[in-house]
């Protein structure tokens, strides 16, 4: 594996945080409408910010790669989340990129920490190079999932398709 050389910042504006904003909001009404559980041991207490902070990760991909965010709502695994890369939004720069084991070998896992307005981008996996039994383990009462360190990440800039 190569590591990471260094993570990209990407600051939001804020016309690209309203919309991940109105995103982000959109996803977790449709959730409560359509009575969908929160999934992987989450509480729900805090799915507003999820769900905001994961819509503005994948727009802080977006901008750091070129590539076109569809602010997509309820379409889940269905596609990628910024073009065909999934994107694993992260609240703290010392947390790992996490990968569940139900999520596809073949797609390419993106790493972001951070909050609204200020974001990292460690670099990125295929779920395949993700799934390593040794990045294998539960946090808390949650399922168990892999944690990929960030030292085991592709340089963002070697993304697949990366529009510089």
């Amino acid at each position: 594996m190569v590591a990471t050389v260094g993570a990209i910042t990407v600051e939001l504006g804020l016309g690209e945080t309203w919309q991940a904003v109105m995103v982000g909001a959109m996803r977790h009404i449709k959730a409560l409408r359509s009575g969908l559980p929160d999934r992987h041991g989450f509480d729900g207490a805090d799915g507003w910010t999820i769900h905001i902070e994961g819509a503005a990760g994948e727009v802080a991909v977006a901008k750091a790669t070129g590539r076109y965010w569809g602010a997509t709502v309820n379409t889940f695994k269905a596609g990628g989340d910024v073009g065909e890369v999934q994107v694993r939004t992260r609240s703290r720069h010392d947390y790992e990129l996490l990968v569940r084991p139900d999520d596809r070998d073949a797609d390419i896992y993106v790493h972001v920490t951070g909050r609204v307005p200020s974001f990292r981008i460690h670099g990125w996996l295929s779920g395949t190079e993700a799934k390593r039994e040794e990045y294998l383990r539960a946090h808390g009462a949650r399922p168990l999932a892999y944690f990929v360190p960030t030292d085991a990440l592709h340089p963002i800039e070697t993304l697949p398709g990366r529009v510089p």
